[in-house]
């Protein structure tokens, strides 16, 4: 069984530290397997999921000894969270641990958008030359790039972009005036209205909740730069998935990345299939070689200082 139960990907060092100190069980299967996963949580003392195990009163109810859930990741959004308050359980976010990998994913995904190269590759190998059609992308220095949520990730992307030469606006109702993290990266704090209409590119870096949810409207896509192009690798349902397919289809926006949808995997009839100018990843923008060590290490370590000190 296991007292540590682990339901999702974790580093193989970080799995082994574990087992060293506790019965652990490791089985990534589990994640997407409810039921089965009841079955194993009798004996558990803790449990360790990254963003498909959906962590609920029911789960709960079957591992009455649990004491700490470590989330390999940041969001919270898997896992409810009064739940878990009320059985007085620790929950473990692995905060900032893969905050680089976001930032570089984002700003990478900026420059591609914006220079439009990269999605010829099968057409040139077949012997088609679009160089005068590709020849027509836009730099990065010099454009405003607009960052909806200027959180530690949002605040990453500023100072990667402001390194590329882009002038950086924000816009985020919960971070004060005064907060330093907006001289310190060059930022200017901007109403949502004059984001939206001043931004060569806007990215988002918030989190889901009311005031989130289909954020990114018709109506906020209407009022964008025409060209103007979009990243989202913050959390699925911020877009309105049909408005934005609707956007790229009519021309007015530039181009759209993004690594997080309303429902994942997408199903059958989304909107978005086949959408021009539109790359989709399957939320992987946090997860590469180094932050999956980050993230594996920092979650077995702080799971194992929970347990000695219940």
């Amino acid at each position: 069984m296991g007292h540590i139960v682990i339901t999702e990907y974790m580093e193989e060092a970080a799995i082994a530290r574990l087992s060293a100190a506790h019965p652990t069980l490791y089985d990534p299967a589990l994640g997407t397997a409810p039921e089965r996963l009841r079955l194993v949580l009798a004996e558990a003392r803790a449990l360790i999921v990254r963003n498909r195990t959906r962590v609920d009163d029911a789960l709960l109810a079957a591992a009455p000894r649990l004491r700490v859930l470590g989330r390999l990741g940041v969001g919270l959004y898997n896992i409810d969270l009064d739940a878990c308050r009320n059985r007085g359980l620790e929950v473990i976010p692995a905060a900032g641990a893969n905050a680089d990998s976001v930032a570089e994913y984002t700003i990478l995904s900026v420059g591609m958008l914006l220079r439009g190269a990269f999605q010829e590759t099968a057409a040139i190998a077949a012997g088609a030359w679009p160089r005068e059609r590709l020849s027509t992308g836009r730099e990065m220095a010099g454009k405003t790039l607009g960052i909806l949520g200027f959180g530690d990730i949002g605040r990453r992307v500023a100072r990667l972009a402001r390194a590329f030469g882009m002038r950086v606006v924000a816009h985020d109702p919960i971070l004060p005036i005064d907060h330093s993290g907006w001289a310190e990266t060059g930022t200017e704090s901007v109403t949502l209205e004059a984001l939206v209409a001043a931004a060569d590119a806007i990215t988002l870096h918030v989190p889901i909740e009311e005031a989130t949810r289909g954020l990114v409207s018709a109506g906020l896509l209407a009022a964008m730069k025409p060209g103007a192009v979009l990243v989202n690798a913050s959390r699925g349902g911020v877009v309105d998935e049909a408005a934005l397919a609707a956007a790229l289809r009519s021309g007015r926006l530039g181009g759209a990345v993004l690594d997080v949808f309303e429902e994942e995997p997408l199903p059958p009839g989304n909107p978005l299939a086949g959408a021009p100018n539109l790359i989709l990843t399957p939320h992987i923008a946090g997860a590469t070689r180094e932050s999956n060590l980050r993230v594996s290490s920092l979650i077995a370590a702080r799971v194992l200082v929970a347990l000695a000190m219940d």
